[in-house]
């Protein structure tokens, strides 16, 4: 038989509308199982694969483009999803923003909601451990899906986020070289994926530098990172747990935290000579300019993340499509009063 080039050839030869055919392609649970079956049974005959790009050349017609973030108020999440909205905005596309809410079961409803409204593509950080993967994958084979901030195996286009590795090394190098050797601060179970690596990076940087590391875990689960902060915060102060007077904590928000619990307990935080301790944080929270004593910090490359995230998903709908890649950025240290 002569070779078959498109979906309206397939569908002439295998006697099925071209509507259902289409409608199999994109999601076969959706057509009935003896419709489903004898579409199966004619693309074994006539050997027929639809080129996806080339129907995704329709999807981007709609100039729909989703953004999705694991929970919105979190302000760095919002940060970088204003910088990829505005970057959807001046490339031409219709951005339309979507928060799971920290909850794996609403992550699935919002792709099941990204599914029927067919994007052109789909800029998504998803929950890392706490994601369906089976899902999670599903989705990103049946829409052009471009990963940031946390990398869930190689699903979709391909990822781009921030070299979490880079970043604890970094600070943790600056903060023993300025004076006592810094404690690591944590959840005992974070949200955010990102927080193990985090540790890990800090464990084999005190390791490299020759430094005692100490790692101290505190209680909590959720998003509430400053509250969970300032009650971890005021249980390690009073406890003694701290064996410097240096903490760098996992994220900017549990420092902001323990900030607050310092402030409370009449803790001095700072470098000058009256001061108890420094406290430091990571990800360049927007707000960390402002607490007090003003936080040092290890910051995101906002502008450059999101633009690297957003070019490569529109050159993907464009059928500009490579191989599958990790793409890290590197943070910038921000050196302020707080240590």
């Amino acid at each position: 038989m002569a070779r078959i080039k498109n979906m309206e050839e397939f569908a002439s030869v295998s006697g099925i509308s071209r509507p259902t055919v289409s409608k199999y392609f994109n999601d076969p649970e959706s057509v009935r199982p003896k419709t489903r079956a004898r579409i199966e049974d004619a693309l074994k005959l006539h050997d027929y694969r639809p080129n996806i790009y080339a129907m995704n050349q329709n999807r981007k017609l709609t100039k729909a483009v989703g953004i999705v973030v694991p929970l919105l108020v979190d302000p760095y999440f919002a940060e970088i999803a204003r910088n990829l909205e505005q970057r959807c905005i001046d490339a031409g596309y219709r951005p339309t923003l979507f928060s799971a809410h920290g909850d794996s079961a609403h992550e699935v409803e919002v792709l099941d909601s990204l599914r029927s409204l067919k994007p052109a593509g789909v800029l998504l950080a998803p929950l890392g451990r706490a994601s369906d993967h089976d899902v999670l994958e599903k989705f990103c084979a049946d829409v052009p899906t471009l990963l940031f901030d946390s990398s869930v195996e190689e699903f979709g286009l391909s990822f781009v986020g921030s070299d979490n590795r880079q970043f604890t090394t970094h600070i943790t190098d600056y903060l023993c070289r300025t004076g006592e050797p810094p404690c690591f601060f944590e959840m005992k179970t974070p949200a955010n994926p990102n927080a193990h690596r985090r540790r890990q990076a800090y464990l084999d940087a005190m390791q490299e530098f020759g430094q005692p590391a100490q790692v101290v875990s505190i209680e909590g689960e959720g998003w509430e990172f400053e509250e969970i902060g300032r009650i971890g915060g005021h249980k390690a102060l009073e406890e003694g747990l701290f064996s410097t007077n240096t903490i760098l904590c996992s994220n900017d928000r549990l420092a902001i935290g323990l900030l607050t619990a310092c402030y409370e307990r009449g803790v001095k935080v700072g470098r000058g000579e009256d001061c108890q301790i420094r406290v430091a944080g990571q990800d360049g929270h927007p707000h960390s300019r402002y607490t007090c004593p003003p936080l040092t910090t290890i910051s995101h490359d906002y502008d450059k993340v999101s633009q690297t995230a957003a070019d490569s998903l529109f050159a993907a709908i464009e059928g500009h499509v490579e191989p599958w890649k990790s793409t890290r950025i590197e943070g910038k240290l921000t050196l302020r009063d707080s240590a």
